[in-house]
């Protein structure tokens, strides 16, 4: 489902699904209408101020684009088509260096992580884990200045009206005072911040850490990790639950008999010869499904209720393990 990728966005986009079937467009852009683009941008003004934005604030942020920007519709029409293993995913992803970047990133902001972890009941290492995917530790949040992307793509016609929605929800977080015109910077398609939050989702889920400041996902450490907890609590995050492990599988299981949605008591699995790779199975939970995303001969979990969480975030099987492995690893 690659819209809920562009409510969230991020660094892991690149690898967010097992195929990604993005949109190419051989001819030239379609406007949404055959005004010009400053016409556009009036009508987007216009509009803005009849929301109660302030007039000065649209402004500010509409001189920030002139023109399409010809790198968004590149990057928009050009994303690339192909398919992934599991396996394949894992290695992307779960790299050495990714993990060992956020060992030290984590080693630096436990007692943060700690803290923030306990006021939101959700575990570090989920947190941990999305920061990783999205945004390699706070590195890569992108370039783009926000207004400008998403004007630039409600203009093009193809997918209008949902970035015009976000783009008007971007100028009313300007309008909040959270972050200036110019700070508002996130990847092509407007996802923002170190989480990368759509607008739709930072006006949702972005919180400030201590409560009652300015939610800044771009540059206050706490407030990332605050917004990525609550994003998760509000999703009904189960404190104190893990979510998932790899498990062994005997043959007589097949991939018929199995799948997020086949959910079954532990004791089950266990009677039907399934087995915690390391360990016993978490006492914490009592019901789960097994996954095995290449199929028979490839690596195979039980997730939890928490792991539907994670989805929440990216409706993406490997991302959701990704994020759990990943956290697992550095926290």
């Amino acid at each position: 489902m690659l819209r809920r990728k562009l409510l969230v966005g991020g660094a892991s986009a690149l690898f967010a699904t097992p195929v990604l079937a993005r949109t190419t467009a051989a001819t030239a852009p379609h406007p949404a209408a055959s005004s010009s683009y400053a016409t556009f941008l009036a009508g987007v003004r216009r509009e803005a101020i009849g929301l109660g934005i302030s007039a000065s604030v649209v402004d500010q942020a509409l001189a920030l684009t002139t023109q399409p920007n010809a790198k968004v519709l590149k990057a928009d029409r050009h994303q690339p088509e192909f398919t992934l293993t599991w396996a394949q995913y894992k290695d992307r992803v779960l790299t050495e260096k990714k993990i060992s970047d956020g060992l030290a990133a984590v080693g630096q902001r436990t007692a943060l992580l700690n803290r923030i972890s306990s006021t939101y009941g959700v575990h570090k290492g989920a947190i941990a884990g999305i920061w990783g995917l999205e945004s390699a530790y706070g590195t890569r949040m992108g370039t783009f200045h926000v207004i400008d992307a998403l004007a630039t793509l409600a203009y093009d016609g193809r997918r209008s009206a949902f970035f015009r929605s976000e783009l008007m929800k971007a100028l009313s977080i300007l309008g909040q005072g959270d972050i200036t015109p110019a700070g508002m910077l996130g990847s092509y398609a407007g996802a923002m911040g170190q989480p990368q939050f759509m607008p739709s989702a930072y006006l949702r889920y972005a919180a400030s850490y201590p409560e009652g400041g300015r939610r800044d996902i771009w540059h206050n450490e706490a407030d990332v990790f605050a917004s990525i907890a609550n994003y998760l609590a509000k999703c009904h995050w189960l404190p104190g639950q893990p979510w998932g492990e790899e498990v062994l599988l005997p043959d007589t299981i097949t991939q018929a008999q199995i799948g997020r949605t086949a959910v079954h008591p532990i004791s089950w699995w266990a009677q039907q010869g399934v087995r915690p790779r390391a360990g016993q199975f978490s006492s914490a939970v009592q019901e789960g499904a097994i996954i095995r995303p290449d199929g028979v001969g490839g690596e195979a979990f039980i997730v939890y209720h928490n792991f539907n969480v994670i989805r929440r975030y990216n409706p993406s099987d490997f991302y959701a393990l990704g994020v759990g492995l990943l956290g697992d690893a550095i926290t």
